[in-house]
Formats: structure tokens, C-alpha cells, sequence
């Protein structure tokens, strides 16, 4: 059982973490909401009555969304965009070794190997979806988490608007907002800007052991960890 503790601990704790930051933001989110329902003479919420709430859901699924998206983007881009000198390049094309790196191999060179994903062995369409299944699958994760977000935030919009003597609008009408747009470009900024910083970053900086950083004794110039 250690074993395999050790051989799984980085994704132990990322969802660790995950879960006690989820956690905090549900209490805390509730408090907030009931502050504000006592504010406007209203009752208190129950924590199972506050996770249907647009409230909660908004704020999920549009932090949700900008962090599948940044995912997303960064993965699709690196395939083929170059930064000279970053941990997480390709490296560019005056460098000898460009094109031989192992995520450049033609997986059909080893439809025999038994070992292999079915879909390399299989080839044709499955393949063809497995070569980019990582990106594809972040993208859907992005759009879903999308459709969360308006749906939710149509109902958190809502609410305030009928507090106010409005009407409440759909979540198509919602996505067509300022309102909306402000909550995911202020997240979409922030994580394109996190991109950036990692990638300019780890030209100059180390972080030993970890395989998003180059050696510590590698070159500024030197493109990709190795």
C-alpha cells in the first residue's frame, strides 16, 4: 500500500488540496451568502440548499472553466509554437535534435508493440482522435464547464435582478451580458498570464527535481528540460 501511495503522491495531493480548497470555499461561500441574505431580510440557507444555489455554482464553474481552458491552451500550443530557452518548448528548428524528440515519434511505428495504447495498435480513427485526445478532452472539459457557468450564473444574475424589480433572464440571454464576459475574461487573463510567467520564467529560474524546470546547471539557451 506505500508503494502505491509513493507512486501516486503527486496526484494524491493535487486532489488533496483540490478537496480541502473546495472545502474552504463551500464554507465559506455559505457564510457569505447567508451574510447576504440577512442583509436583505432573508433566511438563512441550509449547506445542502446553498450547492443549488447560483451562487455556489457561478463561482465553481467559472474558476473551473478559465483553468481547462488555460490547460487547454497551453498543451495545443506547444505542439508546434517555440520559446527559446523555456523548460516546456519544443525546441526550434536551428536545433539538430528538432523533430527527434520522443512526443515527435509516429506512434504508427509502434502499432506492434503490445504494450502500446489499444487505439495506437488499432490505428485509423481511433488513432487519429488518441493523437490529440489530451487537448480535445481539456477543450470539452473548458465547454461544459462554459455551459455550467451560464447556466448557474443565469440564475445568480437572476436573483439579483428580481431583488431589484427586474426580470430574470435565461442563460442564453445571460452569456449575451457584460456581467458574464467580465467573470471569464478576468479569470481567462489571469491564467494566460500565469502561462506566460511559467514560460518566460523557467529560462532564468530553477526549481531542482522537478521535471517542469531545467537542471539547474543547463545553459539560459538550453529549449525543453532536456
Amino acid at each position: 500500500m506505500s508503494g502505491w501511495v509513493r507512486n501516486h503522491a503527486l496526484s494524491l495531493v493535487a486532489i488533496g488540496l483540490f478537496l480541502f480548497a473546495f472545502t474552504g470555499q463551500i464554507i465559506a461561500g455559505r457564510a457569505d451568502y447567508n451574510q447576504d441574505q440577512a442583509d436583505h431580510g432573508e433566511p438563512e440557507v441550509s449547506m445542502g440548499e446553498y450547492l443549488t444555489t447560483g451562487h455556489f455554482g457561478e463561482a465553481t464553474f467559472e474558476n473551473w472553466e478559465s483553468e481547462f481552458l488555460q490547460m487547454a491552451v497551453f498543451i495545443f500550443f506547444t505542439a508546434f509554437l517555440v520559446q527559446v530557452g523555456a523548460a516546456d518548448s519544443r525546441k526550434p528548428r536551428s536545433d539538430p535534435e528538432a523533430g527527434k524528440e520522443p512526443f515527435d515519434e509516429d506512434p504508427k511505428d509502434h502499432r506492434n508493440d503490445p504494450n502500446a495504447p489499444w487505439p495506437v495498435r488499432h490505428g485509423g480513427v481511433a488513432l487519429a482522435l488518441y493523437r490529440n485526445s489530451l487537448s480535445l478532452l481539456l477543450f470539452i472539459l473548458f465547454l461544459l464547464s462554459f455551459a455550467a457557468h451560464a447556466v448557474t450564473g443565469a440564475a445568480e444574475f437572476s436573483e439579483e435582478q428580481i431583488a431589484h424589480g427586474g426580470e430574470p433572464v435565461t442563460a442564453t440571454a445571460y452569456i449575451g451580458t457584460p456581467h458574464f464576459w467580465f467573470e471569464s475574461f478576468q479569470n481567462w487573463q489571469s491564467e494566460f498570464l500565469s502561462v506566460f510567467c511559467l514560460t518566460i520564467f523557467s529560462i532564468w529560474f530553477r526549481q531542482q527535481g522537478s521535471p517542469e524546470s531545467k537542471p539547474v546547471h543547463a545553459p539560459h539557451e538550453q529549449t525543453g528540460a532536456e
